[in-house]
């Protein structure tokens, strides 16, 4: 979402109730999100046989935030290996041509 673009409004659904969002993003992508945020809702209702609406969107809600959390560990953790492996293909690289690292 970019801060200088209008706010567009976007009704969605969410745990059976309508919801009126205004936001910045694209339309489609703001119903993408509710859909997944809704279908997680569901899955959770389903699996533990909440009647709760609120309680299934608050376990769902963490359910999201746990798996961003580990994506973006295995992200860091992925960005420290490519910089690991690119700084040790440059080393082998100007070793085999014979350059110093301090001659750049």
């Amino acid at each position: 979402m970019s801060d200088g673009a209008s706010k567009r409004s976007v009704t969605v659904r969410i745990a059976g109730e309508e919801h009126l969002l205004r936001s910045t993003a694209e339309p489609e992508y703001t119903k993408r999100c509710a859909k997944f945020l809704d279908d997680r809702v569901r899955e959770i209702r389903t699996l533990s046989r909440l009647a709760d609406n609120h309680r299934a969107v608050i376990i769902a809600a963490l359910s999201i935030t746990d798996s961003y959390f580990q994506t973006q560990d295995e992200l860091d953790r992925l960005k420290e290996e490519v910089t690991s492996r690119s700084m040790a293909l440059a080393e082998r690289i100007e070793k085999g041509l014979g350059v110093s690292a301090s001659a750049f």
